[in-house]
């Protein structure tokens, strides 16, 4: 891995973002894509297939945050079966900044 150059980092690689919340997380969302294409990654068809799985939520909305918790169970156990798979958790701030 060249870390000189960031569009070498998810050459190869597969991500999958888990939105949940308002029109804000899908705008933050878009924005990951983008960063995480620039990055070398492509976006992946499922999350079993998938080597970074990125929950973007609400930080106002529990309604949002509780549905990640619950699929957090799933991706789990998809974990312990591919133990080099990255999970990351991100709360929506893109948008919010001013």
């Amino acid at each position: 891995m060249n870390i000189k150059n960031p569009a070498n980092i998810g050459q190869g690689k597969k991500y999958y973002i888990l939105t949940y919340g308002c029109q804000m997380n899908v705008r933050d969302s878009e924005t990951m894509a983008g960063l995480l294409d620039a990055m070398g990654y492509t976006e992946s068809p499922s999350l079993e297939e998938s080597d970074l799985i990125v929950f973007n939520t609400c930080s106002v909305r529990h309604s949002a945050e509780n549905k990640v918790y619950g699929k957090l169970g799933e991706v789990a156990g998809l974990k312990r079966r591919k133990p080099d798979l990255l999970v990351a958790w991100g709360v929506a701030w893109l948008s919010c900044r001013k």
